[in-house]
């Protein structure tokens, strides 16, 4: 079994979208206008807009309402990328700061209040660990 992607629910798929963009500086493939698609070379990060949630069934997830999980995207350099997205961020939660486990870990909100983590393995246990 493979995970093959995660996807928010938004109700402004039009603010959240290139907000992401702009945060991990990859461009979305955008396949309607209610879903589109971040890909990396490891995963893919939907976005879907309140509208395809009809298609699973009323109810099944609420836009703006994640309390549990983080998104995370391990990236060259913690600091750089701190230092580009610093200006359009509203929300960080955590300045760059090395974690117990090794990793230097950017903490920040996207406008839908979802976490994102950017991080990079600094200790040669978490370098390792990336590398296998």
């Amino acid at each position: 079994m493979n995970l093959a992607s995660l996807r928010i629910i938004t109700a402004d798929i039009k603010r959240l979208v290139p907000f992401l963009e702009n945060a991990t500086n990859l461009k979305a493939i955008w396949f309607t206008d209610d879903f589109a698609e971040i890909r990396t070379s490891s995963s893919t990060l939907a976005i879907g807009s309140t509208k395809t949630l009809s298609l699973f069934g009323e109810g099944v997830a609420q836009p703006a309402n994640n309390k549990s999980v983080i998104i995370e995207f391990r990236v060259e350099n913690v600091d750089d990328e701190y230092e580009r997205i610093k200006d359009f961020v509203n929300d960080i939660v955590q300045e760059p700061t090395t974690m117990p486990w090794g990793n230097r870990s950017l903490l920040f909100r996207d406008p839908d209040g979802n976490l994102i983590n950017f991080f990079t393995p600094v200790s040669p246990e978490a370098i390792k660990k990336f590398n296998e």
